[in-house]
C-alpha cells in the first residue's frame, strides 16, 4: 500500500503543478467497457475499428477522464478532495498501449474552499489528448491515507 498527503485549501498555491501516469492496457479497456456498459465496437472489436477513421480500437475517452480523477483524488490536492465539475475537450484519440500523463495546475483559489483546476491529458509523444479543467472542493486538513488497491479482477 501507498501512503498519500493531501494538500489542503490554505496549501495551495496557484500555478502549483503535480503529475499522474498510466499506461493504457488491454485488460483497462476490457475492465472499462465492463464496468461502464460502454461496448462500442470501436473500443473492443479490431476488424470493426480498422474501417473506423481511427484505423485501429482505441480507448473510451472517459478512460482518460477517469484518470484526471485518480489524479485529483490521488495527487492534487488528493485524498479527501470532492469534484463538483468537469469540463474536457478530447483532442486525439488514445490508443492502446498509450502511456498518458495527466498533468494537473491550479488555476484558481474561489471562496468555500473551492478550486480550479486545469486537467490535460498527454501521451508519451508528449501530445494533447484530451484539455480540460475541473472545480473541486478541497479538503480543509491535511491527513495522510493509505491507498488501497483494488481487488484483482478478471474481465469475462
Amino acid at each position: 500500500m501507498t501512503q498519500v498527503t493531501n494538500t489542503p485549501y490554505e496549501a495551495l498555491e496557484v500555478g502549483q503543478k503535480a503529475t499522474y501516469e498510466k499506461s493504457v492496457e488491454e485488460r483497462d479497456i476490457q475492465l472499462f467497457a465492463a464496468m461502464s456498459g460502454d461496448h462500442n465496437p470501436v473500443h473492443l472489436d479490431a476488424e470493426f475499428a480498422a474501417k473506423s477513421m481511427f484505423k485501429e480500437r482505441i480507448a473510451h475517452g472517459m478512460f482518460s477522464g477517469a484518470l484526471i480523477s485518480a489524479a485529483v483524488a490521488c495527487t492534487l490536492p488528493g485524498p479527501g478532495t470532492i469534484y463538483l465539475g468537469q469540463q474536457m475537450s478530447f483532442q486525439k484519440p488514445v490508443k492502446i498501449g498509450d502511456t498518458l500523463t495527466v498533468r494537473l495546475e491550479i488555476l484558481e483559489k474561489l471562496p468555500k474552499f473551492k478550486v480550479r483546476i486545469a486537467t490535460n491529458v498527454y501521451n508519451q509523444n508528449d501530445e494533447l489528448v484530451v484539455e480540460g479543467v475541473a472545480e473541486i472542493l478541497a479538503p480543509r486538513k491535511q491527513q495522510t491515507v493509505e491507498l488501497v488497491s483494488p481487488p484483482n479482477f478478471i474481465a469475462s
